[in-house]
Parts: C-alpha cells; sequence; structure tokens
C-alpha cells in the first residue's frame, strides 16, 4: 500500500520533502539492485569477461553512496531553508 500524505502535498514543505528525497532515493536503490543484478546474471550465464561490468557497478555505486551522504548527512530539510530560497517580492 503506497504512503498516504495527511495534506496536499507540497515542496516547500519539509517534511513532504524529506520523504519525497527518501522515496527517491529508495527507488535508485531498487533501480541499482536491479539492473546490477541482472548485468552479473547474464555476465555469469554467458560465462563473459565483460571488464565495463565492474566499472558499471562501482560507478554506479559510488554515485548511490554520494546520493545517501546527500539526503541522511546534507540535506537541510528546516522550514528556515525553505523560506531563504524564496525571491518572489510583493512590491
Amino acid at each position: 500500500m503506497p504512503p498516504r500524505w495527511p495534506r496536499k502535498p507540497d515542496r516547500n514543505d519539509p517534511a513532504f520533502r524529506k520523504l519525497d528525497d527518501r522515496m527517491n532515493f529508495a527507488t535508485h536503490v531498487a533501480i541499482f539492485a536491479a539492473s546490477n543484478s541482472g548485468l552479473w546474471f547474464f555476465d555469469n550465464l554467458q560465462k563473459a569477461s565483460w571488464p565495463w561490468a565492474i566499472w558499471v557497478t562501482g560507478g554506479w555505486f559510488i554515485v548511490l553512496v554520494a546520493h545517501a551522504v546527500y539526503i541522511f548527512a546534507i540535506a537541510d530539510y528546516s522550514a528556515a531553508a525553505t523560506t531563504s530560497g524564496d525571491t518572489s517580492s510583493s512590491g
């Protein structure tokens, strides 16, 4: 069952941004796992020696770790962070 948000989704809402970023990260992990398991399955099935397979997996893993570091350590989900980028004026 998909998660339900109790109010209108708004990217300016810090709690929604945090949840949305984590769901995007979970999707990234799932695509990484499915793609790389398929890659290595066919590498073993074909008894191939694909030298690029390790580079694809390693490079993607580095991107995945960078994504995780940003989501869990760097991203600022405070309400002040959302209002500081607002450049609209009423005058």
